[in-house]
């Protein structure tokens, strides 16, 4: 069945229909990509028709295409089930009836990376300068790869020794703690980018992108020192919905460029990332005897099941429990060291 002309000539537009409905209820720009980018790919499937002349049908053939013939992630047939339902319910004003029958990829528990103490040190001593701080945090503070890109100065307060991660996932705010070995390397480096900040500020620039509506009620916020990234980027760059220059934050690739680089030096066997930075400091936190609800509200963590996983690769999980080969070796080197406690006595006598 081919397209109507109709059908095809409209749904570019619907396209921008939907990204201007993400930007009303503030999605991310990451998101907004990805929900068009799915949506297209589900007008295509279907030969470009318009979605308003599929439903649940089609919406049920397409997540099964997923896993059936690409074989994609769970989190991936999700975020394409997420983006589909906000095309229908949210710009096509349409309640969809139950969707059943779709083939959902099992998302089996996984237990995370995790490096040792010994490990971690090893891959940050190899990260040098910005890159080396930027680690820190990741490891000392639990922080997220974005949300450590995306710090703000008046997001590190130094008085009171805590940085608050703003808009984290979920857009859920929550505080977590600045290491005391930290303060005087991120004093410093905040030195340097006052001196950046303040050369833009006089060449006219000096504008970094504001949350929400808060360009139209801070009008020279954007100027402002509090308001400047903590890791702002080398250059200068276009912003891909307002087109105005501004100095975004430094771009996360060359962080996890970096990261992956010091891995490979340090030859750690294992499939690390940045993100093993966050599970390492989860780990060891539980590890030195932290309540698992503290651990919680520093990961910021909704449920505390998501935090118990950490608890699976623990040394000792649990109680302190000791492998039978373990005891096994035990009882013989006891039962040697009788042997010998007796031969020695005899030989006393």
């Amino acid at each position: 069945m081919s397209p109507s002309t109709a059908a095809v000539a409209s749904w570019p537009k619907l396209l921008d229909r939907v990204r201007w409905h993400l930007r009303v209820k503030h999605y991310s720009i990451r998101t907004e990509q990805a929900y068009v980018d799915w949506i297209r790919r589900y007008i295509l499937f279907h030969r470009k028709r318009h979605p308003n002349e599929m439903s649940e049908k089609e919406i049920t053939e397409f997540l099964t295409h997923l896993a059936v013939k690409k074989h994609v992630a769970a989190s991936t047939q999700n975020q394409a089930f997420c983006a589909l339902l906000f095309l229908y319910q949210q710009v096509l004003q349409r309640k969809l009836d139950f969707i059943d029958g779709v083939v959902r990829v099992k998302r089996p528990p996984k237990i995370p990376v995790v490096f040792t103490r010994e490990e971690a040190r090893a891959v940050l001593d190899r990260l040098v300068g910005e890159y080396r701080l930027m680690s820190d945090l990741l490891y000392g503070s639990g922080l997220r790869l974005m949300e450590c890109v995306r710090l703000r100065v008046k997001d590190i307060d130094f008085g009171y020794g805590h940085i608050t991660v703003r808009d984290g996932k979920g857009l859920r705010d929550r505080v977590t703690l600045l290491p005391e070995r930290l303060r005087r390397p991120l004093q410093l480096h905040l030195e340097r980018v006052k001196e950046l900040h303040l050369r833009d500020v006089a060449k006219g620039g000096g504008r970094v992108y504001l949350p929400f509506a808060l360009r139209n009620k801070y009008p020279n916020a954007a100027r402002s020192w509090a308001w400047q990234y903590v890791f702002p980027a080398a250059k200068v760059s276009t912003d891909p919905r307002s087109n105005e220059i501004r100095r975004h934050h430094i771009g996360e690739k060359n962080l996890q460029n970096a990261v992956k680089l010091a891995i490979q030096q340090s030859r750690i066997p294992k499939a690390a990332s940045c993100h093993t930075f966050r599970h390492s400091f989860a780990t060891h936190l539980l590890e030195n005897g932290y309540d698992i609800r503290t651990v919680q509200e520093l990961l910021g963590h909704k449920d505390v099941s998501t935090t118990m996983i950490y608890t699976h690769v623990l040394n000792k999980p649990g109680l302190a429990i000791r492998s039978p080969l373990d005891e096994e070796r035990s009882s013989c080197r006891n039962h040697s060291i009788s042997q010998l406690d007796e031969t020695f006595s005899s030989n006393s006598r």
